[in-house]
């Protein structure tokens, strides 16, 4: 991780000389004779904030999809757009990135740093984002997303029946809040997989039986099923079991977090 990181700050770094001499080489006709001063200057904050939207505007149009939407746009103009929209002139950001690059050098570079830092921070968000949603469209999970016992609806079961038609492996994941005054005896996770034409009648592989903590905690159960190559079975059973009659006790217990994820395995 330590050398994907050092990469990642060269590669900024790289992009901070080229974005340097480019700014310098548009502005140095202009203010070659001039003396060198802080009036004028962008704030740290603000010169922050246009190089993070500079170094997005230019990885963007690197992009053919983009480059293909915006044709006539070149890279000069985009970086113009982009000072000008922070309320500043491409002058005021020639004159603040020579001031730096010539009289604070080690300033310029903890300015990139964070840079670097507010750029880490948005890919690290994405990354989670597009997991959630890689997730989302992973998860076959039949049911309701959340369970609370008794339902005021009358509807109680926690049956499910899932068709696991792909070779690979299916985790089942869930969190059970049971709660100490629930009546239930033995209450427990049951489920087992069966070839999906003897559902009834067919051999059954049950899976370790879960049982839950009358605590009033929250605690997560993951259930790993391996279907292997040319099969194809059913999972199904209860996410809520126990030994009580139907009506006999007063359940208390939430479940939610429910999810059937769905990875490829190789041979």
């Amino acid at each position: 991780m330590r050398t994907g990181k050092n990469i990642h700050r060269t590669m900024i770094r790289v992009t901070v000389l080229l974005l340097i001499f480019f700014l310098l080489l548009a502005g140095s006709c202009s203010s070659r004779k001039k003396k060198l001063d802080r009036s004028g200057l962008i704030p740290d904050k603000e010169l922050v904030s246009i190089l993070t939207d500079l170094y997005i505007a230019d990885g963007l149009l690197t992009l053919p999809k983009v480059h293909a939407w915006f044709p006539t746009i070149d890279t000069t103009s985009s970086y113009n757009h982009i000072i000008e929209k922070h309320g500043y002139t491409k002058d005021a950001m020639n004159k603040t990135m020579k001031y730096f690059f010539i009289k604070n050098p080690k300033k310029l570079i903890h300015i990139y740093d964070l840079v670097l830092g507010i750029l880490s921070e948005m890919e690290s968000r994405i990354e989670k984002q597009a997991a959630l949603f890689q997730d989302r469209i992973n998860d076959l999970w039949p049911g309701k997303d959340f369970y609370y016992l008794p339902d005021q609806k009358g509807d109680n079961s926690t049956d499910f029946n899932i068709l696991l038609a792909n070779r690979g492996i299916y985790a089942l994941t869930f969190t059970v809040t049971l709660f100490p005054d629930d009546q239930s005896v033995n209450s427990r996770f049951t489920a087992f997989t069966c070839h999906p034409d003897s559902l009834s009648t067919g051999r059954r592989k049950y899976y370790e039986t879960l049982g839950y903590i009358k605590d009033g905690k929250p605690q997560t159960y993951k259930v790993i099923i391996k279907v292997p190559a040319l099969t194809t079975r059913h999972l199904s059973g209860r996410l809520f079991d126990s030994d009580n009659i139907p009506g006999e006790a007063e359940k208390n217990v939430i479940l939610g977090d429910i999810s059937v994820i769905y990875t490829f395995m190789a041979e």
